[in-house]
């Protein structure tokens, strides 16, 4: 982190005023989301707002779906106070998107509070129009350097919008998809927010590094709260919601590194539930079920059938994406 502010200046008062900013933004994130989470708890009980266990899902007792809610407001106040001179366009793009996601996820957890199912066409048409939003914003993968020319390949427009919201969807959806234990894809988004933040570092990029820090505080402040056992659940909210922040810092972040090795940082730093669940996608299929179809076909579903408990299986996966991650900014380190 030094490294880079001393590229920007020498000034020391300005040095402190970054880090302090950095040390700030974090703070606030983690803040709002530990001061203001058992109050809304308290209202999702008051309103059954509750996730009660089926034969799926096997936890005790109903537990508050409120955890996307609360992170959702620890993160955009954060935002929008740290970021107050950010590029206007992508700042309320992200907003609108997120907010559009947010929505249909409360609307998706409150179907499930009352033992019903929510369509999944209203979920992919809000989750498709808000990565467009963000394409529309600024937000996309641009392009890549070629390795043997050194020379920057500029993708088509129309390839540009494919890539970008394949990955923002698709980053969406994993993470979701993942959000079945306690804990668990909260510190999976911990650790790749984490991994975000160090290639941020690396690549000098302080937006992505300040974006990065605000994720993993709202997501550190839930986990107080979503360690097994669990008195709080993300729900569909903050599962597709931190899916969706953590698709944007990647495009806005790592993948405008533009070599090979930057492109595979953030795959590797979701490399958990990007590759479990494109192997859930394909044993779906070849059974001929509906590729939506809820089940326990995700690795810690697998896991728990092979007798592990849930804080063995949360430290093994976790060990495994930390792995990735450690892998991925070794890489990085390499190449500079």
């Amino acid at each position: 982190m030094l490294i880079i502010i001393h590229d920007i200046t020498h000034n020391d008062k300005f040095l402190r005023r970054i880090l302090m900013k950095y040390l700030l933004a974090t703070i606030i994130a983690f803040s709002i989301v530990f001061i203001l989470m058992p109050i809304l708890m308290k209202l999702a009980f008051k309103y059954n707002f509750t996730d009660k266990p089926t034969k799926r899902k096997k936890h005790k007792g109903e537990t508050p779906l409120c955890g996307g809610i609360t992170m959702f407001i620890g993160f955009f106040l954060s935002y929008f106070i740290v970021f107050h001179n950010y590029n206007f366009d992508e700042k309320y793009g992200i907003f609108i998107g997120a907010l559009l996601i947010l929505i249909i996820g409360v609307v998706d957890d409150y179907y499930k509070s009352i033992g019903k199912e929510f369509g999944i066409t209203p979920r992919l048409i809000i989750q498709l129009l808000a990565a467009v939003i963000v394409f529309k914003s600024g937000i996309s993968f641009e392009g890549f350097k070629n390795p043997f020319t050194d020379e920057y390949i500029t993708l088509s427009p129309i390839a540009q919008f494919v890539l970008t919201i394949t990955w923002i969807f698709g980053v969406t959806t994993v993470i979701n998809w993942s959000d079945g234990m306690d804990g668990l894809a909260g510190g999976l988004s911990f650790i790749s927010a984490m991994t975000f933040a160090a290639t941020a570092i690396i690549l000098g990029q302080p937006a992505s590094l300040l974006f990065s820090l605000i994720t993993a505080g709202v997501v550190l402040g839930f986990l107080f709260y979503n360690r097994y056992p669990a008195k709080v659940f993300m729900g569909d909210s903050g599962a597709n919601f931190l899916g969706f922040i953590l698709s944007i810092i990647a495009l806005d972040g790592a993948f405008k590194g533009a070599t090979i090795l930057s492109l595979m940082i953030p795959i590797l730093a979701l490399a958990v539930p990007i590759f479990d669940n494109i192997f859930v996608i394909f044993k779906r299929f070849s059974e001929g079920k509906p590729i939506y179809q809820a089940d326990r076909s995700q690795i810690h579903y697998r896991l728990q059938a092979k007798g592990l408990n849930t804080n063995q299986i949360v430290t093994f996966i976790s060990i495994i994406s930390l792995t990735c991650s450690v892998i991925s900014i070794l890489l990085l380190l390499i190449k500079f």
